[in-house]
């Protein structure tokens, strides 16, 4: 078994949509990127390719290249699942921390876990998804921006 750990953030800005776990979360603002911005997904790959020894998502997805502008970060989800399959790997469980003071995101926590399920290929008991404040401190608290972690464990797939 191994292990990998993630994180990411990204700004708060207007006229962008809000994807948490492939999920569009109606809100009055978004999050900046060169993607979709799914600040959640992009500390799971992290954690999920730190696991297999493969770096990070800015290695495998550079903000430099325009074919990554806009893309939803749940097709680079599956790259990076797959990226894993072809090492001999497959996920065995996955833990993620949102920090957010606003929107509350409890409501949408459901389907996150059957998005990220179905796209590494593991049952919904493997994959956990939180979410938490800072009550009101921080760049989260003041509403800047949103931060993610996760840990995700990986095994030989036999």
């Amino acid at each position: 078994m191994r292990v990998g750990f993630g994180y990411d953030v990204h700004r708060l800005v207007e006229e962008r949509k809000l994807i948490l776990g492939g999920v569009e979360v109606p809100y009055e603002k978004g999050l900046l990127g060169h993607s979709d911005a799914d600040v959640l997904v992009h500390a799971l790959m992290d954690a999920m390719l730190g696991a297999a020894g493969m770096g990070d998502i800015g290695r495998h997805f550079p903000d430099t290249d325009n074919q990554y502008k806009g893309i939803d970060s749940m097709l680079l989800l599956e790259r990076v699942t797959q990226l894993l399959h072809e090492a001999g790997y497959k996920v065995n469980n996955i833990d993620v921390t949102v920090v957010a003071q606003r929107p509350k995101l409890a409501g949408f926590i459901p389907q996150m876990v059957t998005n990220i399920a179905r796209v590494v290929g593991a049952e919904e008991s493997m994959v956990n998804v939180k979410a938490t404040t800072t009550e009101k401190l921080g760049f989260e608290g003041e509403g800047l921006g949103i931060s993610a972690y996760a840990v995700c464990t990986i095994a030989e797939n036999k």
